[in-house]
């Protein structure tokens, strides 16, 4: 299969989208769902899924937040990021759908049109503490569940 980007590019590019998520959420306020819809229809779930290296490699989450933001017309907020120590459930959200992008080679949009991003966060439980390729076992059952109603 061939990638959108070299695989050398993927840790810190699920340490971005996985700190994108975090902020929004937890520093901005979003619900993750409205951060993730603006995500999609910003232009930016695209780019980052091909593989743009501005994004995967050359931005922080904060700075992708951002730049969501300004693609969606809504003004920054320049909030402060709180860096916890503690991951958050929103931050393994992102880290985990990241790779499964990067994985299966399918466009953010694709993938929560078949498992919405709240019920990727649902998994957080017990999936954070497993191999990730537990996960992407479950969440290709949950794709092909959704696949088999439409």
């Amino acid at each position: 299969m061939a990638y959108a980007y070299d695989e050398l590019y993927l840790r810190q590019a699920r340490t971005s989208l996985a700190r994108m998520l975090d902020y929004a959420v937890n520093d901005l306020g979003f619900e993750l769902e409205d951060f993730w819809k603006l995500f999609l229809t910003s232009g930016v779930a695209k780019k980052f899924g091909e593989g743009d290296c501005s994004l995967i490699a050359g931005r922080s989450g904060v700075e992708i937040a951002y730049i969501v933001l300004e693609n969606s017309g809504i003004p920054n907020q320049y909030i402060k990021p709180k860096y916890t120590s503690n991951r958050s459930k929103e931050y393994w959200t992102g880290w985990a759908i990241a790779w499964y992008q990067w994985k299966k080679g399918l466009s953010f949009e694709a993938i929560t049109a078949l498992v919405p991003i709240s019920d990727i966060r649902a998994l957080y439980n017990p999936y954070h503490e497993m191999d990730i390729r537990q996960f992407e076992d479950r969440l290709d059952e949950e794709c092909n569940k959704t696949r088999c109603k439409k």
